[in-house]
């Protein structure tokens, strides 16, 4: 794959692994993949660094970012952890969650990219190319999904240059990512909240605690005046493709495009304009590991809407149904 001009597209060896760690110390952007989507990164200390990821994203500056570190020790010295926090990073890391914390005291993390909030959201990826960014570059790293605000989440290099092409100095190709669905975000500010499901299931977090997790806040409209959200991806519209989605549809009208799930398919999936199918096998992890690049991949056929056939709500289907309501409150004909 050719990148753009001023982007450099690099593999994963060690050459690659210390230029991005450079591009990120002089205030650069880097793409490199997590297990769960391709991020975005930016030195979290830089607040030059930072607001330019905010504008080569058209993010929001006040939806704050994840930092993401290499382990416990160096998230313990951005953030407090009671011992609700301690279990679950204990339990969960290095992967799919994120814990939004008390900022520690003296919180390297710049004030733009927590959003001037008294809290840090902060996450230790699994994947070894994530790692191995964050082991050179010796300092917290912000990464949010590598895209264009409000888009599908990228899980492939190709994904990041369809929306960044030009904005972004430095793509490391991991190859697809594993998970296929952002992290899981709690709270652990007083009562432990799931704030976003994601890449590990409520019920794991619930058995890890020893109880259920707290009702969170409601999801923030950006265009209602809401008040700013208290974690990255709590906004009601979002991770949208350009196609209107209708969801739980249990037939195609003609010309649509189908997002299946499962061994059969909708009635007049034949009449479909294309039908992918997030998993013929019914496997919820195979169908979160399918569904951002399905849906690029289904709006790119220019149908009059796609037809979503219905998920089951357990396990990783309660991420993957937030996904497609998002998706669906802000896809934009």
């Amino acid at each position: 794959m050719t990148a753009p001009p001023g982007t450099r597209l690099l593999g994963t060896d060690a050459a690659a692994i210390e230029a991005a760690a450079q591009c990120l110390a002089a205030g650069g952007l880097v793409a490199f993949p997590t297990e769960t989507v391709y991020g975005l990164g930016a030195d979290a200390a830089d607040s030059r660094a930072v607001a330019r990821l905010y504008e080569a994203k058209g993010r929001p500056a006040f939806n704050p970012l994840i930092a993401h570190v290499t382990d416990v020790g160096a998230a313990r010295k951005l953030a407090r952890f009671d011992a609700d926090a301690g279990r679950l990073a204990e339990e969960f890391w290095p992967g799919p969650l994120t814990l939004v914390l008390p900022k520690a005291e003296g919180c390297p993390i710049a004030e733009l990219a927590t959003a001037g909030l008294d809290t840090v959201a902060v996450r230790v990826p699994r994947h070894a190319v994530a790692q191995n960014i964050l082991a050179a570059f010796g300092k917290p790293i912000v990464a949010p999904s590598a895209n264009r605000s409000g888009h599908v989440s990228p899980t492939q290099t190709a994904h990041v240059l369809a929306d960044l092409r030009g904005r972004v100095d430095l793509i490391v190709d991991g190859g697809a990512t594993p998970v296929g669905i952002e992290s899981s975000i709690v709270a652990c500010i007083g009562e432990p909240a799931l704030l976003r499901p994601g890449g590990v299931p409520r019920e794991a977090i619930e058995r890890a605690l020893g109880r259920p997790l707290a009702q969170p806040p409601r999801p923030v409209d950006a265009t209602a005046g809401s008040a700013a959200p208290a974690a990255p991806g709590m906004l009601a519209a979002h991770y949208a493709p350009r196609t209107p989605l209708r969801l739980d549809a249990g037939g195609v009208a003609p010309g649509e495009a189908l997002l299946a799930f499962g061994p059969r398919l909708a009635a007049g999936a034949d009449r479909a304009a294309r039908v992918l199918n997030l998993s013929p096998g019914g496997d919820l992890i195979e169908a979160a590991a399918n569904l951002f690049s399905h849906l690029r991949s289904l709006d790119a056929a220019a149908a009059p809407c796609i037809a979503v056939m219905p998920v089951p709500h357990s396990g990783l289907g309660e991420a993957i149904n937030d996904r497609l309501q998002r998706a669906r409150r802000g896809a934009t004909p």
